[in-house]
């Protein structure tokens, strides 16, 4: 694993990838020295003790997602109309939800990589951000609006997602 700064962005490299992140807030310095990230400031008022805590949160869940990645799994529901998911190059597709015969499409963010088995969706990748991106996007996209929802439970919903204990 190796990171490095430039300018205000900081970029993590593992097995699994790479992350970028901006980190700026004034008055707090963020640097690498030996591989070690470092968040330093001379101030001690709230505000910037609680982006310093900020800032090592996103520093963590980058390193974790570069050496052990990060997982989201989903489910498809259906009980009126038999929909397919489909991941179609960089696209989510969903067919036939609802009985639609128009598909419904969402993109699949940075890195992230989707697994289709059946009526199982795993995503996987290094940034947790666009990994849960992808995963709201595909619940968002099979969202009912204008019918009963306690009827009509078809949709893709999310099962299980990494807690703040595995980071």
């Amino acid at each position: 694993m190796s990171a490095e700064i430039d300018h205000l962005d900081l970029t993590i490299d593992g097995p699994n990838g790479s992350v970028t992140r901006r980190l700026w807030y004034p008055d707090i310095t963020v640097s690498v020295a030996d591989d070690a990230v470092v968040v330093e400031s001379d101030e001690t008022d709230a505000k910037t003790t609680a982006t310093m805590g900020t800032f090592q949160s996103h520093v963590e869940n980058m390193i974790h997602g570069v050496t052990e990645g990060w997982e989201y799994e989903m489910e498809v529901f259906y009980s009126h109309f038999p929909m397919q998911v489909a991941a179609e190059g960089s696209e989510v597709v969903i067919e036939n939800f609802l009985g639609e015969r128009a598909p419904r499409r969402t993109p699949i963010r940075g890195d992230t990589d989707v697994e289709i088995d059946g009526e199982r969706i795993t995503l996987r990748g290094p940034d947790i951000e666009a990994v849960g991106q992808t995963a709201a996007d595909i619940e968002q996209l099979t969202r009912v609006t204008d019918k009963d929802v306690r009827v009509f439970q078809d949709g893709a919903y999310i099962t299980q997602k990494p807690s703040r204990g595995d980071a």
